[in-house]
């Protein structure tokens, strides 16, 4: 008489509750991978970089940014942090000016930026529509989530010309990383130095530039 407590067991030595509980950890690995894809919307690119210690020692890193589309953002890491690198659209440019009057440091006097990238889009004027900025709240240091679209926004406001806003406490910045008036953070967020060598962006390092 067969005993009813054991489990029948196929060709391969498995049993029928061993197959079963395979099929559901395989299936459930293939879930989780495909919600990791379905939310990779802004890649977090890997540079021309040196090695982890020396980059969060402050070593440079280099970025080829020739196929870096209009409208499209990637982050490279510097220093531990990511760095933003948006191609700015003439659109987005133009939408810079006329959130001025709800910003409480349009002008950079008080946020820290190389003398270079201290005017109202917050860029070195021979590339001025790419935008190099730490991605980091100067809050308390989240990482801001990147709004592109222009036009009324739940976050940004019905006057939103695109930005970012920090879902921890709600701080607002624009696509110059200039930060609204009556939100927590009180400054820009960062504008790390940088200079260009061809179509190569060298993040961390502006010495010897051309002014």
């Amino acid at each position: 008489m067969a005993d009813n407590n054991v489990s029948d067991v196929n060709a391969d030595g498995m049993s029928v509750e061993d197959r079963k509980r395979r099929r559901f950890l395989t299936g459930m690995t293939a879930g989780f991978g495909a919600i990791g894809a379905g939310v990779a919307v802004v890649p977090f690119v890997m540079s021309m970089a040196p090695s982890e210690r020396a980059k969060n020692a402050g070593a440079p890193v280099q970025f080829d940014f020739s196929k870096l589309q209009e409208g499209q953002m990637v982050k490279v890491e510097w220093r531990g942090k990511p760095v933003v690198l948006l191609q700015r659209t003439s659109e987005m440019m133009a939408g810079l000016e006329q959130i001025e009057g709800n910003l409480a440091d349009a002008g950079s006097a008080s946020s820290s930026q190389p003398v270079y990238a201290q005017n109202n889009k917050r860029s070195d004027a021979a590339r001025p529509e790419l935008l190099v900025m730490e991605g980091v709240c100067t809050h308390l240091g989240c990482s801001p989530v990147e709004k592109l679209a222009l036009g009324p926004d739940p976050e940004m406001g019905d006057d939103s010309q695109g930005g970012f806003f920090c879902p921890c406490h709600g701080s607002k910045f624009d696509l110059a990383g200039r930060v609204y008036k009556n939100v927590p953070a009180t400054t820009n967020m960062a504008i790390p130095p940088y200079r260009f060598e061809g179509l190569v962006i060298h993040i961390g390092d502006d010495e010897g530039r051309i002014t």
